[in-house]
């Protein structure tokens, strides 16, 4: 869980957000490389007394400083193409749920189980309670099977909203009249939390949303209990 002392990202919690962590990372030095290169260049040129009077028809120069960008980009694109074919290679998901954004909660359906539905709002903040996370625990949460890959479709009501799970690596517009489709797959047990990413009304911050990831068995006898 994120902090307010937590400069990074938050741990991940699928293989998506692995390799999110790695390819952020991987351009983080290419761009540090970048900047210190650059503060030499122009520390050099402050400090630098002499003048070369050749340097405005240097096209070898120029030729260096068109092909190295080009080559950088290409240090990057390779990578991120490859994780946007990851994010979409789930394609036989074991269960479907659909969740609908409203102002201000979010409602949740088991599309592939009888009667299971459910509305996830807010829970109230108690300042004696030190276990509990202000502004984003919710009365009913959101239980999956880890290890299982899992397909989300998500959609709105009224407004603009988004569903957003950080450590999963998912960020779904739910937008109303349209269906939008997410997969993941959590591989370790918890709770993961998360809130609308897109700015909807005046109680935009009290929507928050709470995955709850246990085994398959555990997950098995939940259903039952809300099919019953």
């Amino acid at each position: 869980m994120t902090t307010w002392s937590c400069m990074n990202l938050q741990d991940s919690a699928s293989p998506i957000m692995e390799q999110l962590i790695f390819f952020h990372d991987h351009t983080m030095m290419i761009i540090t490389m970048i900047l210190a290169m650059v503060l030499y260049f122009m520390a050099s040129t402050i400090i630098n007394e002499l003048v070369d009077r050749y340097m405005l028809e240097g096209q070898t120069m120029e030729l260096m400083w068109t092909i190295v960008p080009a080559v950088i980009l290409l240090f990057i694109t390779t990578p991120s193409l490859r994780l946007l074919y990851l994010m979409d290679e789930i394609h036989n998901p074991i269960m479907t749920i659909k969740t609908i954004g409203h102002q201000w909660y979010w409602s949740y359906e088991y599309s592939d189980f009888v009667n299971v539905e459910f509305d996830s709002y807010m829970t109230p903040y108690e300042g004696d309670n030190k276990s509990m996370f202000r502004l984003l625990e919710t009365d009913n949460h959101v239980t999956l099977p880890m290890h299982s890959f899992i397909r989300i479709i998500v959609t709105a009501a009224d407004v603009l909203h988004s569903w957003t799970i950080p450590s999963l690596g998912i960020k779904a517009d739910a937008t109303p009249g349209r269906l939008n489709q997410s997969s993941f797959m959590i591989n370790r047990p918890g709770l993961l939390y998360g809130q609308c990413s897109e700015i909807c009304g005046a109680n935009h911050s009290f929507m928050p949303i709470v995955i709850e990831s246990v085994s398959t068995e555990n997950f098995i006898e939940w259903i039952k209990k809300l099919s019953e």
